[in-house]
């Protein structure tokens, strides 16, 4: 993920690190751990890197959370219906295991600042299990909150003293 921050880094030059720093949050691979992990390398002050890449994992959320079910019915009926079926497949694995303890378990999935966790897998996992939009929505902010303090507490703190 370090070498993958990097290059977005690089191919973004000249534009202010926090506007890098937000868009980084806002990809769905790297979200707020990327952009934590970037705003460590830009040298961005730890509250400030808190805030944005909070701002940035969750603005697609409640999009996600409406529409997912409705965009993969669409596609369903198109030529992507293989790759609809995988996603399916997929998604349902991962949301075997926050099923068992819904609201808190999304939280938790979602908190864990590890590569295929996160708030759009949360999101995604949420919507396909039918969970209410509320409670869904506030198990991915108060989980994205405990992932992005993780993350500042890694890179700021045991990172940022080898940096």
């Amino acid at each position: 993920m370090n070498q993958m921050v990097t290059s977005m880094i690089d191919a973004f030059r000249g534009i202010p690190p926090e506007l890098i720093i937000f868009f980084i949050s806002l990809l769905p691979m790297l979200e707020l751990r990327g952009g934590i992990l970037a705003a460590g390398l830009l040298h961005v002050g730890m509250v400030r890197a808190f805030l944005l890449c909070l701002a940035g994992t969750l603005l697609p959320v409640p999009l996600i959370l409406l529409f997912f079910r409705q965009i993969l019915d669409g596609l369903r009926n198109t030529r992507f219906v293989r790759l609809v079926r995988r996603l399916e497949e997929k998604m349902d694995r991962k949301s075997r295991q926050i099923e068992k303890y819904k609201t808190f378990g999304l939280l938790l999935f979602v908190a864990v600042p590890l590569p295929g966790t996160g708030a759009w897998t949360g999101s995604v996992a949420a919507a396909l299990m039918g969970m209410r939009f509320r409670d869904a929505l506030l198990s991915v902010v108060l989980g994205s909150v405990v992932a992005d303090a993780i993350m500042c507490l890694i890179t700021y703190g045991i990172l940022g003293s080898v940096w």
